[in-house]
């Protein structure tokens, strides 16, 4: 296991491999945190709860969450001046190796959320943490990250792994896989209403081509994929909220910040010695 000093926590720069609503969570509460992030992800983000997650900047060039802004770059080079504009930076490099060789972190953060490891190792980095299912605590990473709704959530797990994946979406407000939106068809994803939109149960959210998504409870459209992107059938491509809140469409949820205070805790544990 690492062991550091205190005088080591300055500076320190974590990569966080993913760019949507945990890996979101994570960065934001990190930033906060005085620590260096860096946001690595794919050409073409998928992320749901796009009010909450940092990807969109792919799209917009920036996207604020909560107070703290990230900005896209196209180099490498431009990242130590995002820093200095007080930004997280975030680049295109799904495998990460490019930006573990230009940065050299400290830690790196697999928040994918692929329910299982897409190739990082636990020599990535000093520090490696996996969020959620996939990863194996003290061999493919150092530390993995509860990501399961319930009495673990959070929770640091130094040697094993998480729950295991169980498909069936946590419980907000009495329901479970009735408010995630999924189109049962293969095509174009075409979105019929906005983020923070009250939805009534039977009413068209979405169009995959032609074939409608319909919402199966009522309540505030929380997550919504991007209009023109292409969908799989059985894709996750919406999130109705049944506590019907707007302003819980717009900011951080419980859980993201449990796992980002998972991982604040596993950085301090190694570094603050």
């Amino acid at each position: 296991m690492v062991r550091g000093s205190r005088m080591q926590l300055e500076g320190l720069i974590i990569l966080v491999r993913g760019g949507g609503e945990m890996a979101s969570g994570v960065a934001h509460r990190l930033h906060r945190s005085h620590f260096e992030v860096c946001l690595l992800e794919v050409s073409q983000p998928l992320a749901v709860r796009r009010g909450v997650s940092f990807c969109e900047a792919v799209y917009e060039g920036e996207k604020e969450v909560e107070g703290v802004c990230s900005k896209f770059i196209p180099t490498l080079e431009e990242i130590h001046a995002v820093w200095e504009e007080g930004k997280v930076p975030i680049l295109i490099d799904p495998e990460s190796k490019k930006t573990r060789d230009f940065l050299k972190p400290h830690v790196l953060i697999d928040a994918i959320m692929a329910k299982g490891n897409l190739g990082t190792k636990i020599s990535d980095a000093p520090l490696v943490i996996g969020l959620g299912p996939g990863f194996t605590g003290g061999e493919d990473v150092h530390f993995v990250i509860e990501t399961t709704r319930g009495h673990h959530l959070g929770r640091v797990i130094p040697e094993g792994t998480a729950e295991p994946d169980t498909g069936i979406p946590g419980d907000i407000g009495g329901y479970t896989v009735e408010r995630v939106l999924r189109t049962m068809k293969k095509g174009k994803f075409h979105g019929q209403r906005s983020i923070g939109d009250h939805v009534s149960k039977g009413s068209v959210v979405a169009v995959v081509d032609d074939y409608p998504v319909i919402a199966q409870i009522s309540g505030m459209l929380r997550g919504l994929l991007r209009d023109d992107v292409e969908v799989r059938k059985g894709m996750k491509v919406g999130d109705i909220d049944p506590r019907d809140k707007r302003e819980l469409c717009f900011s951080i949820s419980e859980k993201s910040r449990a796992i980002g205070g998972g991982v604040l805790e596993a950085i301090l544990h190694q570094f603050n010695q």
